[in-house]
């Protein structure tokens, strides 16, 4: 790896263009997140059921169309992609707070605007993917998702920690309308990138059908490919069921006020972004794909903090429960997207990210009602450390495949 001194990949300019589109659209997502279910809760006066649906409309685009802009991504050219999806994100969501200042918004606009920003959404994600191979060299690879990773948390933190403050200063039409002027900024951003992307050889003309075949059976039967998909909808699955329920636990069980659960959520947040930081050096000492392994591990056994968590004193296992996974998941989400750049040919880059993330995302509704189910039977606790028990098994994936025996993350 080339040593660039401080800054390392941001010294580079078109790296440094790349993570700046990336990182205040982060912010600027984050802030929606909060805002559009705020303003069909106090414009629209929606009902909690037309809330949930909101994020399910946005969701559904992912799960229809992931595959299928997988084989995009593989044909063409993932720039103009990457700003063709952000150009689209800021007209749909700059549609919401036009709509809201003539008062014509309705829930039926948010719906079909939120699928359509979903759809624009999985494109740039999996173009996004697929451009940073084709940006930097193989060596740059974890530094380069490291640095992207660690946007994403700054944006959680700061979209989370600011998104609030803002709806209730400037409204929730405003907020939204600085989320599509961050797509805007992204998409000038990814314009000033300088070097040419060549448009990706193939051999053939081959059908758009056929080439998601492929990409589904090139992870099925790649032994490392197939147990990182494994591995991550074992976590997204049971970290779904822990999500659908904590907050019941930890207001009714433990007593805590949402401001307090707020601010140690905050704890978890920075932790993820000091991880980010740290994962390219833990890759160096002990190799990237013991990394990978050890991040799993973690992840699952920070878990298990979190049904030991009591009032007073105890909510100190909370506390190093999201310290612990925050950790965990960030070094496993950079080392496998490192991974999946790495491991595959370029042709087959976008349909392999599109398959783990269709893979990944189809069990987040499922975990959701299984949290709800198990904690029914097995009480609050019980389903927390039962997700936790099963979160930590699902490391079995990544330890009985070709990994367990490598140092780093193999080349194609």
């Amino acid at each position: 790896m080339l040593k660039r001194g401080p800054g390392g990949l941001l010294r580079e300019h078109d790296f440094r263009h790349l993570w700046a589109a990336d990182l205040i659209s982060q912010i600027g997502t984050r802030m929606s997140l909060l805002a559009i279910p705020l303003l069909a809760l106090t414009v629209l006066d929606a009902r909690p059921l037309e809330v949930a649906l909101l994020s399910a409309s946005e969701r559904a685009a992912a799960l229809l169309l992931g595959l299928v802009v997988g084989a995009w991504a593989d044909r063409l050219r993932c720039r103009p992609l990457l700003i063709a999806a952000d150009l689209g994100r800021a007209a749909l969501l700059g549609s919401i707070p036009a709509a809201a200042a003539l008062d014509l918004l309705t829930l039926g606009q948010l719906y079909v605007v939120l699928f359509l920003v979903g759809a624009h959404t999985v494109v740039f994600d999996v173009a996004h993917q697929t451009y940073l191979p084709r940006l930097v060299a193989s060596a740059d690879l974890v530094e380069g998702n490291a640095k992207l990773a660690t946007n994403h948390s700054i944006g959680a933190v700061a979209g989370a920690g600011v998104g609030g403050y803002l709806v209730q200063w400037l409204t929730a039409p405003f907020v939204v309308l600085l989320d599509a002027l961050s797509y805007l900024w992204s998409a000038l951003w990814l314009r000033g990138i300088r070097k040419p992307e060549p448009r990706p050889e193939r051999a053939e003309q081959t059908p758009l059908g056929r080439e998601v075949r492929e990409g589904l059976q090139y992870v099925a039967r790649h032994p490392i490919l197939r147990a990182i998909t494994l591995n991550s909808a074992t976590i997204m699955l049971f970290q779904s069921a822990n999500g659908a329920i904590i907050l019941v636990f930890l207001v009714r069980e433990i007593g805590l006020s949402p401001g307090l659960i707020g601010l140690l959520s905050m704890v978890g947040l920075l932790a993820a972004i000091v991880s980010s930081m740290m994962t390219g050096w833990i890759g160096e000492r002990i190799g990237t794909a013991r990394a990978m392994l050890l991040g799993s591990v973690i992840t699952g056994a920070g878990y298990l903090l979190f049904p030991l968590t009591t009032g007073g004193a105890g909510l100190v296992f909370y506390v190093a429960a999201g310290l612990v996974t925050a950790f965990g998941i960030i070094v496993l989400r950079i080392l496998e997207a490192t991974a999946i750049q790495q491991i595959c040919v370029p042709a087959m880059r976008g349909r392999v990210a599109a398959t783990i993330g269709v893979a990944t995302g189809a069990v987040l509704p499922v975990g959701a009602v299984l949290g709800g189910l198990l904690a029914g039977s097995l009480g609050l606790r019980g389903t927390l450390w039962l997700t936790g028990v099963l979160l930590l098994a699902g490391s079995l994936w990544l330890v009985c495949s070709p990994l367990r025996r490598l140092r780093d993350i193999p080349e194609p």
